[in-house]
């Protein structure tokens, strides 16, 4: 297998909160995906959820505080964490989950 080119990936599609695996590791997905508006408030009860943005700035409120992050900037939301992601402009990133965690969405 080859090195993955994210932004080639990323280049593949134009929908929205629609992730696709690139890869896996560890009993883990790979995942690019494009963010636009807000997601619907939703927890994991059995897996973090990692976000690493690659462009643009992602909001994800949380019951305690909204964290945004800028591209480079990464967080992890911890298990049975409540948490509403945000994009008021397109926003493209990593995610990393359990292989079979569902998009709540």
């Amino acid at each position: 297998m080859g090195a993955i080119n994210l932004a080639a990936k990323l280049a593949t599609f134009s929908e929205h909160w629609q992730p696709r695996v690139v890869g896996q590791f560890n009993g883990h997905d790979l995942m690019v995906a494009k963010l636009k508006g807000e997601f619907v408030w939703h927890k994991h009860d059995d897996t973090d959820d990692f976000f690493l943005v690659l462009a643009g700035r992602l909001t994800l409120r949380l019951r305690t505080g909204d964290v945004t992050l800028g591209p480079g900037e990464l967080y992890v939301v911890p298990q049975g964490v409540e948490h509403c992601p945000v994009a008021e402009e397109e926003v493209e990133l990593l995610l990393i989950e359990r292989t079979g965690t569902p998009n709540t969405g």
